[in-house]
């Protein structure tokens, strides 16, 4: 697309359309933008019922747009609008979404099946005592149903698309009338329009369970202020602000842990179903449970930025990217509905035309050929299952962005994990100091000093240690980070480094003895850095271990025949230890940089899932096919990585590839009872076996068995939590 002119009026608009509450009406509203001049960055959700696009008015003014979504049949609102030098309100847009748990009948598409149902069991009563009447009533019951239809189906037709699913259903039904089977035509939009008013049901049942969410955030929290406590609501709460947590209450807001100890029940945030004691530093999620003790927080996110807040919008912008088969799909059906219509149309004119066979038999087998080729089914089967299989995963912690995340995670042919912080629980802590020069308090001091600015887990484990001994920091200046080698600061005008024995060798020398209390130190598996200026001053041996349920997890993902690795910057010696416990190949002394040549080498052998914390990993997570993030609840995580795991699980790598392939299997269940069972009775229709009726079945059918079969993505468990041993702080 052409850039806009220098002097564009470009807008940021954020419209609620009412109506777009379905997989098909996403694709009719977005084939209608590709035909706008200067509209860009289009983002819709049938969850939400949004459209978000950028719009040059010089090229498109904004009245043509919100036009085109009305002759679709679509009422556009105007939620948020944005430019640089002007300030737009929204005058003449009154319709507000409806409140969630309206019942179905009073939206729009529930309204028109209760009075086209109402005009046919009319018109079937009349057929009783008085026949005459009832065709009267048969046609107004599809003059009813086929008009929304039929003025979608020429507003479609205007913007480029005039082989629209509507197109197909009002020339059937139409047709119907004009043969004398107004019965036929008035049941046809019937379940049409069933059909579509499932298709939004089955969205809103999708996105419940995690709008739900928003509710479990208390609407209060207890301040503290001046030794005071007093009450306010819990959305007006600032970042930096202290609140108090009775027993029983939820937590009003992201935060840390400033004093007290507590049990926390998890579950409604990350699905972690055991309660997890933490105590002061801890962090907590709004909507978490406090089960016995008093605890005081301090805010660190808004209302608006909490992790609740954060998985409800990442799961409704999962929606707008596409799985690789949605994308197939909507390419397919471009080419099959015009298919349809020429196959229909042939069936009803060559015999006729060219064998000397009557009318009208033909043209009622060209009519339900219409109805049989509806792609209705066809269009919902992929984003119907992948909203649900996003939905699944949410609710049990683990948050995937978008579609073509999903699909990839079950076809990966590698997972390959980062080992602090992912497969070990990544509070590792010093075993054992061997000073070289002074005494141990002073090289410890030396080493905290020197990593006092930094939040790596080694870092914290030196800091953690020395806090634990009374030892103060001493002022430093100077300080930088060589990541994967070494951490350096002046201190009293002295260079010290904190670093790894490998960089260390580049630096100072490591003679044959010392090297040799390294090697025995890293056999037993823990990480040793070198603490040194000019000369070695101290070995310091930490030790981080795999988390409880590592061991299973990688288990599990070799039952389902993924392959596993390890990938660190930690010595060999070390890695292999780990590497040995866990039953995983390992690749130590690995700097980021040859991280990514690895990924990128596996990444041609297949797909190559990347596992890291999310932070000092995120060029490798942006290298692999899929990158997911252990502990998604920070920042960095939810915006480098694919697909995060709330609950800090390894398990939660494995249940990822079970969603996926589940809900590929269902996709492809769907698909094949879209097509297969429409390839049916286009067989039987031309060989005269059915009718009409069965016709409507077919299409109507079908949309209500992949309905179905989505549906039952939202039960999917994961991995039974026998086999996950509990996660305690």
């Amino acid at each position: 697309m052409t850039a806009p002119p220098a002097h564009s009026d470009e807008l940021s608009l954020t419209y609620f359309v009412d109506g777009m509450d379905c997989a098909s009406c996403v694709q009719k509203v977005e084939r209608m933008i590709t035909t706008l001049p200067g509209a860009a960055e289009v983002k819709t959700s049938f969850s939400k019922q949004t459209l978000t696009l950028a719009l040059d008015e010089a090229q498109t003014p904004r009245a043509t747009l919100e036009r085109n979504l009305k002759s679709l049949g679509y009422v556009p609102s105007l939620l948020t609008s944005s430019a640089h030098d002007h300030d737009y309100d929204a005058p003449g847009h009154t319709h507000v979404p409806l409140p969630a748990g309206t019942p179905w009948y009073r939206s729009g598409q529930g309204r028109l099946v209760v009075s086209s149902g109402l005009l046919l069991a009319v018109a079937w009563l009349f057929g009783f005592f008085a026949p005459s009447l009832s065709v009267y009533g048969y046609v107004a019951a599809t003059l009813l149903g086929v008009w929304p239809l039929a003025r979608k189906a020429y507003a479609s037709a205007k913007l480029g698309d005039p082989f629209s699913i509507n197109t197909l259903v009002s020339l059937a039904a139409i047709g119907a009338v004009l043969i004398g089977e107004a019965a036929e035509g008035a049941v046809v939009v019937f379940f049409f329009a069933i059909g579509e008013l499932l298709e939004g049901v089955a969205a809103g049942r999708a996105k419940a369970g995690i709008q739900a969410l928003a509710a479990l955030t208390p609407k209060t929290a207890l301040l503290l202020e001046g030794g005071a406590v007093r009450e306010l609501p819990a959305d007006r709460l600032t970042i930096g602000q202290t609140v108090q947590i009775n027993p029983g209450a939820r937590v009003p807001a992201d935060g840390t842990i400033l004093t007290g100890i507590s049990n926390l029940d998890d579950s409604p945030v990350t699905g972690e179903s055991v309660p997890v004691v933490k105590a002061v530093g801890d962090s907590v999620y709004a909507g978490s449970i406090n089960t016995d003790g008093v605890l005081t927080v301090r805010v660190d996110k808004a209302a608006s930025d909490n992790t609740i807040a954060r998985i409800i919008h990442l799961v409704e912008e999962a929606e707008g990217s596409k799985a690789p088969t949605a994308r197939f799909i909507d390419r397919f059906s471009r080419f099959y509905t015009p298919g349809v219509v020429a196959v229909s149309a042939l069936v009803a004119a060559v015999p006729p035309l060219f064998f000397g066979a009557e009318w009208y038999p033909w043209i009622y087998k060209g009519i339900s050929l219409l109805l049989i080729g509806c792609p209705c089914a066809l269009v919902l089967s992929v984003p119907a299952s992948i909203t649900s299989g996003i939905s699944a995963g949410a609710r049990r912690g683990l948050l995937i962005k978008g579609g073509a995340a999903l699909e990839a995670i079950g076809s990966v042919k590698t997972v390959a994990f980062d080992k602090t912080g992912t497969l070990t629980a990544g509070k590792p802590r010093v075993t054992g100091i061997v000073p070289l020069q002074g005494s141990e308090t002073e090289v410890l001091q030396l080493a905290a000093s020197v990593e006092s600015g930094s939040s790596h887990p080694l870092a914290k484990a030196i800091l953690n240690e020395a806090k634990t001994r009374g030892i103060t920091p001493l002022p430093i200046t100077d300080a930088q980070a060589l990541p994967g080698k070494a951490v350096i600061a002046t201190v009293n005008g002295q260079t010290v480094h904190v670093s790894s024995p490998r960089y260390a060798q580049t630096v100072v020398s490591l003679d044959s003895g010392l090297q040799t209390q390294i090697a025995a130190l890293e056999h037993e598996g823990r990480t040793v850095v070198v603490l040194h200026d000019s000369r070695p001053l101290a070995l310091i041996a930490i030790r981080d271990e795999p988390r409880p349920d590592a061991k299973a997890a990688l288990a599990h993902l070799h039952q389902m025949g993924v392959k596993t690795l390890m990938l660190t910057g930690d010595n060999a010696r070390t890695g292999q230890a780990i590497g040995r416990d866990l039953g995983l190949d390992v690749q130590a002394d690995l700097l980021p940089e040859d991280k990514l040549k690895i990924i990128a080498g596996l990444k041609a052998q297949g797909g190559i899932a990347m596992v890291g914390d999310g932070i000092n990993d995120a060029p490798a997570l942006a290298q692999s096919d899929v990158g997911i993030a252990m502990g998604g609840g920070t920042d960095v995580a939810l915006e480098t990585a694919d697909a995060a795991l709330l609950r800090e699980r390894v398990m939660g790598v494995a249940d990822l590839v079970g969603l996926s392939r589940a809900t590929m299997g269902n996709i492809k269940a769907n698909i094949a009872f879209a097509l297969g069972l429409k390839a049916i009775f286009l067989v039987t229709t031309l060989l005269g076996y059915t009718d009409l009726w069965m016709a409507i079945l077919a299409d109507t059918g079908a949309t209500v068995l992949v309905t179905a079969n989505a549906l039952r993505l939202l039960r999917w468990k994961g991995t039974p939590e026998a086999l996950v041993a509990p996660v305690r702080a």
